[in-house]
C-alpha cells in the first residue's frame, strides 16, 4: 500500500489529487488544511460544482410559488422545507420552455418536457418515419466539458425513478429516461444502482464477476487503506486528523448501508428478481444516492451531476407521506382540493430531499467556506402547470452561492416569455463555461439579478 499523488509533495503540503490506494481500491481524500499550499495554484479562490435535479409532472402554481419578490418573500407550502436554507435559496419564476410545446409532430408533452429542460430543443417523435433523435449538448455536459477536465469522473448521471418503455404519454418514451445529452445524438443513460455508483467513484473497475469477488474478499474496501490512512493522519495537524477520521467513517457508513440493502431478507415471500443494493424504502434509497453524490463532491471525484428525482409520467406512489396515489395521476388534479393537497405533499417531499442534500453540503467545509458556498444546485422541470400540461412559469429553485457569484436569498420574477435557457447560459458563465447559445436562448438574464452585488 502507498500514498499516491499526482505531484511532488514538499514542505508537508499535500496535493489535492491525493489518493489512499491498496488492494483494488483508490480513495480520494476530502479537502484538508495540509493541501491548501499545494492546491492553491490549481483551485484558485474556489472550486465550482453544479448539480441538476429533475422533477417531472409539473407543479400546482398556487402551492409552489412564493409570495413576494426580491428579499421580501414568504415561503409557499411546497418550498417551506427549504426555510432553514433561506440565505442560500434563489427562486426564479416566469421561465418558459417554448420548445416543449406541441408543434404538431405527435410527441407527448411529458417527453418534450424532459428533453427540453437542459437543451431548449424540441424533441421530435422518433417513432415517426424518417425522424432521427437529435437534440443538443445539455447544459450539464457543457459544464462537464470544462469542469470535468480536473476530476477522475467527468460527470454523474443518476436516477431514483425507474426508467420506462411504456405509459410515457403519446409519442416516444425515449426522452423521459434521461435529461443529459453528450451531443445532439448521444444521450447519457442514467445509473440508479448505488453499488455501481460507489464503485465508479471509488473502485478500480473490472467486470461484474471481478467486482463481486473483490467485495467478497474484503469486508470493506477501506480495510485495505486503513493502515495508510493511519500513517497519513500521524503526519498532519489535529484539524486534518479529525476531518480524515470523519470522512473515512462516512465512506464506511455508506458502504455498510449498501451492504445492508444487498442482504435484506423478505422472509418466505417469493419476490421477483430485483437489482441488489437498492433499499426497499424510497426515502432510504433517495438519501443513499444523495449521500453518494455528496461524497463525490467532497472528494472532488466529479464536479457535475444530474439526477432524475421523478421522471415524467412517474407512477410512483408515496404512502410514506400519506399519498398512496401515483404521482402522475395526482398531477391531473382537475382543481379537486383533495388531489391538489396530495400533489402538494408529493412536491414538498421532493423539495425536502433536495434540502437534505443541501443541508449536508452547508455543513461540510470546503476551502474557505462550505460545499454549498462553492456549489449551485438547480432543481426543477420542463413542465409548469402539470394539470394543463403547460410549459410556462416552470418550477425553478437554485440552492448555493457558487463561490460568491450568486446573490442568494431572493425571489426573481423574470419577464414573461424568458427562456429557461437564458438562466442556464447565465449560470454557465459564472463557472467559466462560455457558449454563444443553448437551444432557444435569446441571451443572458438581463439584468442579471443572480449576480452578487
Amino acid at each position: 500500500m502507498k500514498l499516491e499523488t499526482g505531484k511532488f509533495v514538499s514542505q508537508k503540503a499535500l496535493p489535492r489529487r491525493t489518493f489512499l490506494r491498496g488492494m483494488g481500491a483508490a480513495i480520494a481524500l476530502p479537502m484538508l488544511d495540509a493541501m491548501v499550499p499545494a492546491f492553491a495554484a490549481d483551485r484558485g479562490p474556489w472550486t465550482p460544482r453544479l448539480g441538476f435535479v429533475y422533477v417531472g409532472n409539473g407543479c400546482v402554481h398556487k402551492t409552489f410559488k412564493l409570495s413576494g419578490t426580491g428579499k421580501s418573500f414568504e415561503f409557499s407550502p411546497v418550498l417551506k422545507p427549504l426555510a432553514p436554507l433561506r440565505d442560500y435559496l434563489t427562486v426564479v419564476s416566469g421561465l418558459d420552455h417554448a420548445q416543449a410545446n406541441n408543434l404538431g409532430d405527435g410527441t407527448g408533452d411529458h417527453p418534450r418536457s424532459s428533453a427540453a429542460w437542459l437543451t431548449g430543443v424540441h424533441a421530435y417523435d422518433r417513432t415517426q418515419p424518417g425522424v432521427e433523435v437529435k437534440l443538443t449538448t445539455t447544459a450539464d455536459q457543457l459544464a462537464a466539458d470544462v469542469l470535468g477536465l480536473h476530476t477522475p469522473v467527468r460527470s454523474l448521471e443518476l436516477a431514483v425513478d425507474t426508467a420506462t418503455q411504456s405509459a410515457c404519454d403519446s409519442g416516444d418514451c425515449f426522452y423521459v429516461n434521461t435529461v443529459s445529452w453528450r451531443n445532439e445524438t448521444t444521450p447519457n443513460l442514467t445509473e440508479n444502482h448505488p453499488r455501481v455508483v460507489f464503485e465508479r467513484l471509488f473502485g478500480d473497475g473490472g467486470n461484474n464477476a471481478e467486482r463481486s469477488a473483490r467485495t467478497r474478499k474484503t469486508a470493506s474496501i477501506l480495510d485495505s487503506v486503513r493502515a495508510e490512512a493511519n500513517r497519513l493522519a500521524a503526519s498532519v495537524g489535529h484539524s486534518d486528523r479529525s476531518k480524515l477520521s470523519e470522512y473515512l467513517d462516512s465512506v464506511r457508513e455508506i458502504e455498510q448501508r449498501i451492504g445492508a440493502a444487498e442482504s435484506e431478507g423478505h422472509g418466505d415471500v417469493q419476490l421477483p428478481e430485483r437489482p441488489l443494493g437498492i433499499p426497499a424504502s424510497f426515502d432510504d434509497y433517495a438519501k443513499l444516492m444523495l449521500d453518494l453524490q455528496l461524497l463525490a463532491y467532497r472528494t472532488d471525484a466529479t464536479r457535475v451531476f444530474s439526477l432524475i428525482m421523478a421522471r415524467e409520467v412517474s407512477s410512483r406512489p408515496y404512502p410514506q407521506i400519506g399519498v398512496p396515489d401515483q404521482h402522475h395521476a395526482a398531477s391531473h388534479h382537475r382543481n379537486d382540493p383533495g388531489l391538489i393537497e396530495k400533489k402538494t405533499k408529493i412536491d414538498a417531499y421532493h423539495v425536502s430531499l433536495l434540502g437534505y442534500l443541501a443541508e449536508k453540503m452547508r455543513t461540510t467545509s470546503d476551502g474557505d467556506g462550505t460545499l454549498l458556498d462553492q456549489s449551485l444546485l438547480i432543481y426543477g422541470g420542463g413542465m409548469g402547470d402539470g394539470n394543463l400540461h403547460q410549459h410556462v412559469d416552470l418550477p425553478c429553485v437554485l440552492l448555493g452561492k457558487l463561490g460568491g457569484t450568486i446573490q442568494a436569498g431572493q425571489h426573481i420574477a423574470s419577464p414573461s416569455g424568458t427562456p429557461m435557457t437564458n438562466l442556464l447560459l447565465t449560470v454557465l458563465d459564472k463557472v467559466g463555461v462560455n457558449v454563444a447559445a443553448i437551444g432557444d436562448s435569446t441571451g443572458r438574464l438581463s439584468p442579471d439579478y443572480l449576480s452578487a452585488v
